[in-house]
């Protein structure tokens, strides 16, 4: 029996592609479209969005503070109230913070989720630059 995932949604791939053959813009379904959706939810800046001005995670807000355990359970918490109120097909399992490479300006923010009504497993890495934009 095949599992019905119309609720899912379909929508753009992240970042748009076109596909020249059929002449239309590439989409997305199932879980790549909620993979999609995080990783636009987690690159955006609450405000950013016409007529949405509470969509977003305000990250970069973070950016220059020193990456200590404080912060780390503020960035969770953040993350975790923008996929309560903006991702409602999924339930978060864990958020992790993978900070081995701090020195480098990267930190990746690991998500492990179930996507409701299928109890389908996935998660997302979404990375998280802390460093200057120096290499022009």
């Amino acid at each position: 029996m095949k599992i019905n995932t119309d609720f899912l949604g379909t929508g753009w791939s992240f970042p748009p592609e076109f596909n020249e053959t059929e002449g239309k813009l590439a989409m997305t379904t199932d879980v790549e479209d909620i993979n999609n959706s995080l990783m636009i939810l987690l690159s955006t800046r609450p405000g950013e969005r016409v007529m949405f001005p509470n969509y977003g995670c305000d990250l970069h807000e973070m950016l220059f503070k020193p990456l200590d355990l404080t912060l780390i359970t503020q960035m969770k918490g953040i993350i975790e109230r923008a996929i309560l109120y903006h991702e409602p097909r999924i339930n978060i399992l864990s958020i992790e913070i993978n900070t081995q490479e701090e020195l480098q300006g990267e930190v990746l923010i690991e998500v492990d989720y179930e996507v409701r009504n299928t109890n389908t497993r996935s998660n997302m890495v979404f990375p998280f630059y802390k460093g200057e934009a120096t290499e022009i």
